[in-house]
């Protein structure tokens, strides 16, 4: 029931100001049907059958009430469910109306937080996105940090969520700021909070590192009570519509860099909200620097470490990435040490490579001298591999590179050169060159591709031409062992010579 007080309002403002009924029912805190019931809407509308309806809830009506005096959350739905299944036939919209007379929505009320300069810090997560990093797309995410009294903000774009970025924002947050808040506020981040039970929380030991370091206080905000936080939320949003919309960049260095310039010239100079004095953001916070906590002598460690087993070949995978390392340690656990610009890796306490990191996705990472000192050692073995395999296919070979150690000529150059030789010339021809050159004392490779030049010549054969390789010794080193084409050529003379056979037989 409704004061006579309250019905004269309620006509007046729908007959003499016009408000809709929902709108009167709001600013005065009563039920849509008792602002129609007051204003007698029934009388030019020709009436509902909603007494009718109200008739079939009456039944159920101390049902739902017992219902929400224990459940108080429950869902008008699932209280339209709970009747029906009791026999209930009427509208859901009945009942969702009935529950709203006798549960009202709560209307909290929040006091104004304000902290004092230098107490408190709020961090946040931020999404932006995707963006391409060569051919992977990545997830662009801000890290965000605000100094709660002054509003100043510390914001920067990565390319993950994972700790060791969490942790070297922070870093750089705090060194940005020349100082530290005495409390930081966070979500209930995973990076923040393993566990929570009530007012039980069990902390990431990562963050408890970094706390211990810069002496604040982690403090995860309340379920359900994102106000607490709601300085870091708003520059988030003042973050993605004054700066990042319609923002054009070609790489998130440039984001960052057009980010840093856009905080000291637009961020910073925004008025401080609700401040009596009218200050600047930039303004409150050289007041609020002195009360921050100092830093430390040396920066917290951000740095992913790990360790990594090396397979056969000289690479360890990282973030869907290669990165080389010398032949030596492969087939070992290693140690690898990344942050967001690098990548180390570790045998011990040794360093045994450093590499700039990449976010692309299946990129080999390599630095030149770990493949030189491979392909040196391939090479070594090709040699030895070579010698064998000039050996058995040349007589002569072996009485040739006598004589040439003789002489105090290159075995291994002049080993490689008759290889190559072996790879363009038959080996019989070869053969028989080596033979040549070493009876008219010529002993040197050169002879023996001059031999077979002539030959090639005498029989009036074009000249072969010579195959260029790329410089990467893992195309120019590699061996290719050479097989005998005969098989194919048999094949295509026997099959010619059955020709005539085939054609003389219809004349039979």
């Amino acid at each position: 029931m409704i004061t006579d007080e309250q019905r004269a309002e309620i006509r007046r403002l729908f007959y003499a100001e016009h408000w809709k009924i929902g709108t009167i029912a709001a600013e005065l805190g009563v039920h849509h049907d008792t602002v129609r019931a007051a204003v007698e809407v029934e009388r030019f509308t020709g009436g509902t059958d909603a007494r009718v309806v109200a008739s079939v809830l009456d039944p159920y009506k101390p049902f739902i009430v017992d219902t929400l005096a224990q459940h108080p959350r429950l869902r008008s739905s699932r209280l339209w469910e709970m009747i029906r299944a009791r026999g209930y036939t009427g509208s859901e919209v009945v009942v969702r109306r009935y529950v709203r007379t006798i549960r009202p929505l709560p209307r909290e009320a929040f006091f104004k937080l304000e902290t004092m300069p230098g107490e408190q810090g709020q961090v946040d997560w931020a999404s932006f996105g995707k963006i391409r990093v060569g051919n992977a797309p990545r997830s662009l995410s801000c890290f965000v940090m605000v100094l709660s009294h002054s509003r100043a903000l510390y914001a920067r774009f990565v390319l993950d969520q994972a700790m060791e970025n969490f942790l070297d924002c922070h870093v750089r947050a705090f060194e940005a700021f020349g100082g530290v808040p005495r409390v930081l506020l966070y979500d209930n981040l995973k990076s923040v909070v393993l566990e929570r039970k009530g007012d039980h929380i069990r902390f990431h030991p990562r963050i408890l590192e970094l706390a211990g370091h810069y002496h604040f206080a982690p403090k995860p905000c309340a379920p359900y009570r994102g106000n607490e936080k709601g300085k870091v939320e708003r520059a988030i949003q003042y973050l993605r519509h004054s700066f990042f919309e319609a923002r054009r960049y070609a790489t998130i260095d440039d984001l960052n860099a057009q980010l840093h310039e856009w905080n000291g010239r637009i961020a910073s100079a925004r008025p401080r909200p609700q401040d009596p004095e009218r200050r600047t953001v930039h303004d409150a916070f050289v007041l609020e620097k002195p009360r921050l906590l100092p830093l430390p002598e040396h920066p917290f460690s951000t740095a992913l470490v790990r360790a990594i087993h090396s397979g056969k070949t000289p690479y360890v995978r990282f973030d869907l990435n290669d990165y080389s390392i010398p032949s030596t340690h492969t087939k070992r656990t290693l140690t690898l040490v990344a942050t967001s610009a690098e990548v180390r890796l570790l045998d011990g306490d040794v360093e045994i490579a450093r590499h700039p990191r990449t976010y692309d996705r299946g990129r080999k990472v390599e630095e030149r001298r770990h493949l030189e000192a491979l392909a040196e050692e391939k090479r070594h073995a090709a040699e030895l591999r070579g010698r064998d395999r000039l050996t058995s296919a040349c007589q002569s070979a072996n009485a040739f590179l006598d004589e040439t150690a003789r002489r105090g000529g290159h075995l291994g150059g002049t080993t490689l050169r008759l290889l190559h030789l072996l790879d363009r010339y038959d080996a019989r021809a070869v053969d028989i060159a080596i033979g040549e050159a070493l009876t008219r004392g010529a002993v040197s490779a050169e002879a023996v591709a001059h031999v077979l030049d002539q030959k090639r010549r005498a029989a009036q054969l074009p000249p072969l031409i010579e195959v260029t390789l790329p410089d990467d010794p893992r195309v120019r080193d590699l061996r290719v062992t050479p097989h005998s084409l005969a098989s194919y050529d048999d094949a295509l003379h026997g099959a010619r010579a059955l020709e005539p056979e085939k054609q003389g037989e219809p004349d039979e």
